[in-house]
């Protein structure tokens, strides 16, 4: 299994890191950025593991971050759509495929 990181899931998680790097400093963006990584590799043993939730899409909540990883299953691919903030501008990711 293997994963691919659509464009526009890159840039809203280099816009969270700068964010955290901002507002609480380098340690902070460097735990969220272990954390997506801690994630992936996760979803990478367990695919499925994230809830079925949008349109056959999936969610998987960071641990320690209020961030989800919005992801779809296809073949031998997990293709990684979003990385969503819980709570702000819900559903601008749904048009990415």
């Amino acid at each position: 299994m293997k994963y691919s990181l659509h464009p526009e899931a890159e840039e809203d998680l280099r816009a969270a890191a700068r964010y955290y790097r901002e507002c609480a400093g380098v340690r902070v963006a460097q735990a969220l950025l272990a954390e997506f990584e801690r994630s992936v590799d996760l979803l990478l043993r367990h695919p499925r593991i994230g809830a079925v939730w949008l349109n056959g899409r999936r969610r998987f909540h960071f641990r320690h971050f209020p961030f989800s990883i919005i992801y779809s299953l296809q073949q031998d691919e997990i293709r990684i759509l979003a990385i969503m903030h819980q709570s702000r501008r819900p559903g601008y990711w749904r048009e990415r495929q």
